[in-house]
């Protein structure tokens, strides 16, 4: 026990309170969850894609990562409204997966029976593999639609058309959760993704799998 209370407590902020609250309380899985399979592989998701997101690109920000999960709620929230949408983790958990896959696109990732693909994809794999599977793909698209929102508003407007952002962290969210000097304190959401090398990263460090033993997401 005191072995995975540790491990809890390594996890980065936000993270370490997202997964504590879906695992304790399923009303913070957004209102009611089912506690089968699938409940499971969100979890590793959540875990796995929060975590990268946190301590890589919104490293030492943690006012503006709050505010991804923030925003990305609230739109997920809005649009559910309207399509009538009532159980809200698999749209959440796939808008941050989403987001981290459009920031490190060339990453070779392993899936099931041995695929390989480019990280970009596999929001859509895991869209047509629920559709295969009778889910439906709802809940994927919304996910899909929130995180590339958010990608382009803070992440590629900026990169391509550069000027003011379209939006940018609240500054009251600083005063709660300051931005740690030195490990990319860039306000406003926006940073670019680290550049990683061609050689060494594509061998060891860039490729993630699942299946056979092996889960995706695991280095």
């Amino acid at each position: 026990m005191s072995e995975i209370m540790q491990w809890f407590n390594n996890l980065p902020q936000f993270t370490r309170y997202w997964f504590g609250l879906s695992v304790v309380f399923p009303i913070a899985a957004l209102f009611f969850y089912p506690m089968k399979f699938h409940f499971l592989i969100n979890l590793y998701f959540l875990y796995s894609y929060s975590l990268r997101l946190e301590t890589d690109q919104f490293n030492g920000r943690p006012a503006d990562y709050l505010f991804l999960l923030i925003f990305n709620w609230l739109s997920i929230v809005l649009i559910s409204l309207f399509m009538n949408v009532m159980l809200l983790m698999d749209p959440m958990v796939l808008s941050v997966l989403y987001i981290w896959c459009n920031l490190n696109k060339e990453v070779i990732v392993n899936f099931w029976f041995g695929t390989q693909f480019k990280a970009l994809y596999l929001p859509w794999v895991l869209l047509g593999f629920n559709i295969i599977m009778g889910g439906g793909g709802v809940d994927e698209v919304i996910g899909i639609v929130v995180g590339h929102l958010y990608y382009f508003i803070f992440f590629k407007y900026r990169e391509e058309y550069g000027g003011t952002p379209l939006i940018s962290t609240p500054s009251f969210l600083y005063h709660y959760f300051p931005s740690v000097p030195g490990r990319g304190s860039v306000h406003g959401g926006f940073q670019p993704p680290p550049q990683r090398p061609n050689d060494q990263n594509q061998q060891r460090g860039g490729r993630y799998n699942w299946g056979s033993g092996q889960v995706l997401g695991g280095q």
